[in-house]
């Protein structure tokens, strides 16, 4: 199933396939709704299954994704392994309606995972620091009200 097939609200029904920055109206692919992309397939460049999305991690105080929760492995939920996979080092396909992660099969295989019963915090710096690293992506700056308070930049 994918995020059309999810689409409850008929958000996808129009200017799916814009260009960004495009005068019609409607959401997609730039603004999408979460709901919609639980589930989603991810592929990587050389068309291998990798898994489906299970969950979207937000960083509730500066509003942005910060990680797509893939299942990789395991058969009906048995023995599947978790990846945070940082949510800039996946691309949206829109024509295959599923997501791209430019990482080889066997890599992922060996990435830093957790199962569903053993969650990592990943609000820890050095646990995100270890993710980007593994899908060469950098982390974005996390909350700090030091900085907010005084207006600095943090992007």
């Amino acid at each position: 199933m994918n995020y059309e097939d999810r689409d409850t609200y008929g958000i996808y029904k129009t200017n799916l396939l814009r260009n960004a920055g495009a005068d019609a109206p409607g959401p997609g692919p730039d603004l999408m709704g979460a709901d919609t992309l639980i589930g989603n397939d991810v592929y990587n460049h050389n068309d291998e299954d990798l898994g489906d999305i299970k969950e979207i991690m937000l960083d509730v105080r500066s509003g942005r994704v910060s990680y797509a929760v893939l299942s990789f492995g395991g058969f009906l939920g048995m023995g599947e392994k978790l990846f945070a996979v940082p949510w800039s080092a996946m691309t949206l396909d829109t024509v295959n309606k599923r997501f791209v992660l430019n990482v080889e099969k066997d890599r992922l295989e060996n990435a830093p995972g957790f199962d569903k019963d053993n969650w990592p915090n990943m609000a820890d710096t050095s646990w995100a620091t270890e993710i980007h690293s593994f899908y060469g992506t950098k982390p974005l700056h996390y909350y700090n009200p030091i900085a907010d308070q005084h207006n600095i930049d943090k992007s």
